[in-house]
């Protein structure tokens, strides 16, 4: 094999980990889970509803030895041997520049500019203000509270600093130069989307007060890496932040599965996220595939007044579809969750798949025009680059 398949075949964090796995509270609860106890459950309390129970959502599921399952058809792991196959044969297109100049030109990075004065969260008032501070990192100012997603400020997606993608564009920002922080949001455990240095780093600035909001099976890992403030949830359980009782984060569904070490795959949940505040709704994708659950999550909580959706990472197919929708079944989910603007996320920032790097926006935008709607209510936004969304569906 040559030395450039050989690289090939650790591009993706997510692809090196599936092909190693073939290879081997402050709010008070009501309707209790079923489930059997857990160590630390008390970190796990829903509150006000509890969905699961209701026979028109999908549950989560776990195997006969405990691990989580994908219930829906549309998920198909592919063998070792597909893997392999496929990314010895497919043409990699993703042809990211070395130029640092072109890619400046392409993909700039800007300066953030963040609000750092709470009292001045107001000016937002009833909008929402998101900045994309490059792949599924996103914050976000919304009725008052500040949301951090899936925060990766590393330069590679490995437990090694020496292996691994690695970004070719920056991020944005630091984690110190960041504003308060009131809540994160993570969707699994890969190593693009659960960062252990932005982890530690998160929490060594904010400590305790910043509450974590992870799927289950991620809490003995949180605490592990210093973490005090942490809420584990199953799918279509809920929670708020102390002080923000106005605002529900729940833990909804998505089509992925979970994998750090060589024997811990889909010991965790994955998921989705909803925050259902007084003002707005937001929900996060985090990273999926297509499956039917985003219509369940539109029926039940959209419209949403913002999604931030993947499109990126989606070649080659036969590999990618059931874990990474492409920019044509990313709009299909901003129109099952009845989406009135979405923000495109999960492209841009590192070379995990073989499409060509400016690629998913155009076919975003044209799958769009091809469903009759307005291209410009699911938005691309430069590293660092913030935008007021408001509530009359119109993007300022």
């Amino acid at each position: 094999m040559c030395p450039s398949c050989r690289f090939q075949l650790i591009l993706s964090s997510e692809t090196q980990q599936l092909m190693t796995s073939k290879l081997s509270s402050d709010c008070p609860r009501e309707n209790p889970p079923t489930q059997e106890p857990r160590k630390s459950s008390s970190s796990r309390k829903s509150f006000r509803l509890n969905y699961r129970h209701e026979e028109e959502v999908t549950p989560s599921r776990r195997d006969s030895s405990g691990r989580f399952v994908n219930p829906w058809p549309t998920w198909q792991f592919p063998s070792y041997t597909t893997v392999l196959r496929l990314f010895l044969m497919e043409k990699n297109h993703s042809n990211v520049p070395s130029s640092k100049e072109v890619l400046d030109k392409e993909l700039p990075v800007l300066e953030p500019y963040f609000i750092h004065n709470p009292e001045q969260c107001g000016q937002v008032g009833s909008s929402l203000r998101v900045t994309w501070l490059g792949h599924a990192t996103v914050l976000l100012e919304m009725d008052g509270l500040v949301v951090l997603t899936d925060p990766m400020f590393s330069q590679r997606a490995s437990p090694m600093p020496f292996l691994g993608p690695k970004r070719y564009r920056g991020p944005a920002c630091t984690v110190a130069q960041l504003p308060r922080v009131d809540a994160v949001l993570i969707s699994h455990t890969h190593y693009d989307h659960l960062d252990a240095s932005s982890v530690a780093a998160l929490n060594s600035r904010f400590g305790a007060e910043l509450r974590w909001f992870v799927p289950l099976g991620l809490l003995d890992w949180m605490r592990k890496n210093g973490c005090e403030n942490v809420i584990e949830l199953d799918w279509w359980e809920e929670n708020c932040v102390p002080g923000h009782d106005d605002l529900t984060f729940v833990c909804t569904p998505a089509q992925h599965w979970c994998k750090r070490t060589p024997t811990d795959d889909n010991r965790a949940l994955w998921g989705s996220w909803t925050v259902l505040g007084p003002n707005n709704r937001f929900f996060f994708a985090g990273d999926t595939g297509y499956c039917s659950v985003f219509e369940e999550i539109g029926k039940r909580f959209g419209p949403f007044d913002l999604a931030a959706i993947p499109i990126g990472a989606y070649l080659p197919r036969g590999i990618m579809k059931s874990q990474h929708v492409d920019p044509e079944e990313a709009v299909q989910i901003h129109i099952d969750v009845q989406a009135k603007n979405s923000l495109a996320i999960h492209w841009g920032t590192f070379a995990l798949a073989y499409e060509y790097y400016l690629e998913p926006p155009v076919r975003v935008r044209d799958a769009m025009v091809a469903h009759g709607l307005n291209p410009d209510h699911f938005f691309t936004l430069s590293h660092g680059e913030s935008r007021l969304v408001t509530q009359d569906e119109a993007v300022h």
